[in-house]
C-alpha cells in the first residue's frame, strides 16, 4: 500500500502551527461599552463624593439632575465648608447640572429646555439665591463659574429640619427639585 507522507506531514504541521498561535481578540462595540461601563463604575466607587444621577418628570416633562454627593463627615458646613454669600457649586467635584427636556418655570420664571449648571449662594438668614448657568459642563465646579453665563437667578427660602442627612441629595419631588444636606432642605418650585 502506497502512502502519501508529504501531504499528511504538511497537514499535521498546519494543525500544530495553528494550535500554537495565540487567538486574536475580536473587539465588539458591546465589549467596549461593557469595559467603559466597568471603568466608570470603578471610578464612581473610588470618588469620595459619589456621582449621582436622578431622572424623573415634573408635570409630565422629563428632567435629569447630576451631582457629586459629598458627606458631612462631622464637618461644620454652613458658613464654614460652604461659606455664606459665596457661589457654591451645589455638590462636589464637577458642577452639578439640570437637564430639562422642555421649557419649564422655576419659582415662577421661565427657563427654556436645555442643560444648566446649578449653583447656589447660601445666606446666613433669609432666602438663598439659586442660579441656572448655561455653562453646564464645568469640571471644576465654582472655580470656573462665570456670572455672565447666568440664565436664571431665583430666590428660595431654605427650611432647617431637626433630622440630619449625611450625604447631599438633589431629588426630583414636589414642588420640583429638593436639595437636602445636613439639616438643610431647599425646595425649588418647578412646573
Amino acid at each position: 500500500m502506497k502512502t502519501n507522507h508529504p501531504i499528511l506531514s504538511a497537514a499535521i504541521l498546519a494543525i500544530v502551527f495553528a494550535s500554537c498561535s495565540e487567538p486574536k481578540a475580536i473587539e465588539t462595540s458591546e465589549s467596549v461599552v461593557a469595559e467603559e461601563t466597568m471603568e466608570a463604575a470603578t471610578e464612581a466607587e473610588s470618588r469620595p463624593s459619589p456621582l449621582m444621577v436622578k431622572e424623573g418628570q415634573i408635570a409630565g416633562k422629563a428632567i435629569k439632575v447630576q451631582y457629586g454627593s459629598p458627606a458631612v463627615k462631622g464637618r461644620d458646613l454652613w458658613g464654614d465648608l460652604v461659606p455664606y454669600n459665596v457661589v457654591w457649586r451645589t455638590g462636589a467635584n464637577e458642577a452639578s447640572y439640570v437637564d430639562l427636556a422642555e421649557d419649564m418655570t422655576v419659582e415662577g420664571k421661565k427657563l427654556e429646555a436645555g442643560k444648566y449648571s446649578l449653583f447656589t449662594i447660601p445666606k446666613e438668614t433669609g432666602a438663598w439665591t439659586v442660579i441656572f448657568n448655561s455653562e453646564w459642563d464645568l469640571e471644576h465646579g465654582h472655580f470656573q463659574y462665570d456670572e455672565k453665563n447666568d440664565v436664571l437667578r431665583v430666590d428660595v427660602t431654605p427650611v432647617w429640619e431637626e433630622s440630619t442627612q449625611e450625604s447631599l441629595s438633589i431629588d426630583i419631588e414636589n414642588p420640583g427639585i429638593v436639595i437636602r444636606w445636613e439639616k438643610l432642605k431647599l425646595p425649588i418650585t418647578i412646573n
